[in-house]
């Protein structure tokens, strides 16, 4: 079992940048692929930024590249996601997720992530 909990979400101008941070509780969270998602009201959840288990690999949503980065620390047991430039339409509540992956793999489907947050929500008004 994973547990994962969000912070550092909050209200920001179109143009400004927040840092996420997801803290797991794992033995092994160096086996993990970690995960970020959004979802926004009336929206599905959808797919924002992967970082594989060794922290080499990454990927992101076409809306969002160039502007967020993930990263993360397995020796804190934490991953981040940094958001810059940000825009009205990045309004959303935001979930950190965690699966068990092969090394480079970087999962961009739901699905395919057996933990979850609770989420963080992140307003960016015009």
């Amino acid at each position: 079992q994973v547990q994962l909990v969000e912070s550092g979400g909050g209200l920001v101008q179109a143009g400004g940048s927040l840092r996420l941070s997801c803290a797991a509780s794992a033995s092994s969270f160096s086996s993990y692929a970690m995960g970020w998602f959004r979802q926004a009201p009336g929206k599905e959840r959808e797919f924002v930024a992967a970082i594989n288990r060794g922290g080499g690999v990454t990927t992101y949503a076409d809306s969002v590249q160039g502007r967020f980065t993930i990263s993360r620390d397995n020796d804190k047991n934490t991953v981040w996601l940094e958001m810059n430039s940000l825009k009205p339409e990045d309004t959303a509540v935001y979930f950190c997720a965690a699966t068990i992956q092969s090394r480079w793999s970087t999962p961009r489907g739901s699905a395919e992530y057996a933990f979850w947050g609770q989420g963080t929500q992140v307003t960016v008004s015009s």
